[in-house]
């Protein structure tokens, strides 16, 4: 495997675990930006109230997009890594 084919591989992983973190990242920051809003507004300074909703999100947020990750994820090994594998 060359240099330029190693980094191309390597810059496509990178941007597929950018795609797959997305969906939850995205979550949990808008389920910590409400949350600390509504604790900034009714000044309850409670630690589960923000730990526990972001968990159930994420959850939630992963349940749903479990099928676009493993499609993604299952594309990038046989578009990329298996024909690297083979030598192609």
């Amino acid at each position: 495997m060359s240099e330029a084919a190693f980094y191309d591989t390597l810059r496509q992983g990178l941007w597929t675990a950018t795609l797959l973190s997305m969906p939850i990242l995205s979550i949990a920051l808008v389920a910590g930006l409400a949350i600390g809003l509504l604790q900034a507004l009714t000044s309850v300074q409670e630690q589960t109230l923000t730990f526990v909703p972001k968990l159930a999100a994420i959850v939630a947020v992963f349940w749903i997009s479990m099928g676009f990750m493993t499609e993604t994820l299952v594309g990038f090994f046989q578009d990329t890594i298996a024909p690297a594998i083979e030598g192609s």
